[in-house]
């Protein structure tokens, strides 16, 4: 089996680092395994987490009332449906900001680290994979920043309006990510040549 998810223990939670989603899809088919995706780049608060993973796992609305709705959702009914080949989830752009904060994250995580060790006692593999965004913060030199004004080569002035930074827009922040980004990774530079 030449699948992303060898080398991975079969009931976990954990970054989603070096994986993509697509790779983790096709694990998941190459395994038979249940594939839960949720995308929660436009989630805001707690409820918006509950509300968005319930609307994209397809669980019925009731689970979105609190993290224990949805652990319940995650384990005795589908056990008691019948024999579960193995579940690959992936929350991807769990949100980092004050209206889900630190404590919020750990709460979010920690259902699934019960769901998984739900799933480990039933020797039923589930494995969930998350990654965190947070919004970019422009400073405040991009806004007050003026345009830029360059001469090219036959005397005429072209202003350029300086891009403001976008606060819509989210950044991965994912370990890879982060050594990628590091001027200060040797091995990455080195590499790369």
């Amino acid at each position: 089996m030449d699948t992303p998810l060898r080398t991975v223990k079969s009931n976990i939670v954990q970054s989603i680092r070096a994986f993509t989603v697509n790779d983790l899809q096709l694990a998941a088919q190459e395994l038979s395994h249940h594939f839960l995706y949720a995308n929660l780049a436009q989630a805001l608060s707690k409820q918006d987490v509950l509300d968005t993973i319930v609307q994209q796992f397809t669980f019925p609305a009731q689970t979105s009332k609190s993290f224990d709705a949805l652990y319940d959702s995650m384990t005795d009914p589908l056990h008691k449906s019948g024999p579960q080949p193995g579940f690959v989830v992936v929350l991807e752009h769990i949100p980092s900001h004050a209206k889900f904060d630190k404590e919020a994250r750990e709460q979010l995580l920690d259902i699934f680290r019960e769901t998984s060790d739900y799933w480990s006692d039933r020797k039923v593999p589930f494995r969930c994979f998350y990654s965190f965004s947070v919004a970019r913060v422009p400073s405040v030199l991009d806004f007050e920043r003026p345009p830029i004004t360059t001469t090219d080569v036959s005397g005429i002035d072209i202003i350029e309006e300086v891009e403001k930074m976008p606060t819509d827009k989210l950044v991965d922040i994912s370990p890879l990510a982060l050594r990628m980004s590091s001027p200060f990774n040797a091995g990455y530079w080195l590499t790369a040549a």
